[in-house]
């Protein structure tokens, strides 16, 4: 079955997670190349997600926006999942698209070096999939609604999406899915992040 999921629209195959090694994963996250986004067909289909949603009325308008598109163009339902989500999108970059790594606040086009935008695209591949991307689709690379759309389509996420979709699974499990998807050096505060969003989001 084909999912419909959030390009302006469009639809992408699903393709299931095996159980990668670490250099497995690294390889992964540094070979998105323009390639993986061709496949992607235009779709005029409406988002999948209906009434009630998770809501987070205390969240910056970044993270509302952010909330919303998770649930409108997935299937994720799992309120420690999309709070496992956007606590790795904060420790990532805050919610901010303009954030180069080391902080500096520039446009796609003037990080140089490092990760870039909401979740710090880091590798060549991925980095240059988010311009890609943008420019098939006609979106800013900068802004929070293209990245957010590269987000959601790009083939990794596209991979762990499924773990994510009505599993009731704890964050500390959900937590390792999001490993296979960002592929962090440190993990920090993201555990934290994602249980304060949890006891945050009502449904609504």
């Amino acid at each position: 079955m084909i999912k419909k999921i959030f390009i302006g629209l469009s639809i992408i195959p699903l393709i299931t997670l095996s159980g990668a090694a670490s250099t497995r994963l690294d390889r992964e996250l540094s070979n998105v190349t323009l390639s993986s986004i061709d496949t992607v067909s235009e779709d005029t289909s409406v988002p999948v997600k209906v009434e009630p949603t998770w809501k987070c009325l205390d969240c910056s308008p970044n993270e509302q926006y952010v909330l919303k598109k998770l649930q409108e163009y997935t299937k994720i339902n799992d309120r420690n999942a999309l709070a496992t989500i956007m606590g790795n999108i904060k420790s990532e970059s805050n919610f901010r698209t303009n954030i180069c790594e080391g902080g500096a606040r520039v446009s796609y086009s003037e990080c140089k070096s490092g990760g870039f935008g909401l979740i710090q695209w880091t590798s060549i591949g991925r980095y240059r999939g988010l311009g890609n991307f943008c420019a098939k689709y006609q979106c800013d690379p900068s802004s929070l609604e293209g990245q957010v759309r590269w987000m959601i389509n790009e083939p990794i996420f596209q991979r762990v999406l499924p773990e994510f979709e009505g599993h009731g699974n704890t964050i500390p499990q959900y937590m390792s899915h999001a490993y296979y998807w960002l592929g962090w050096g440190i993990k920090g505060y993201r555990e934290q992040y994602a249980y304060d969003y949890s006891k945050k989001m009502v449904l609504a």
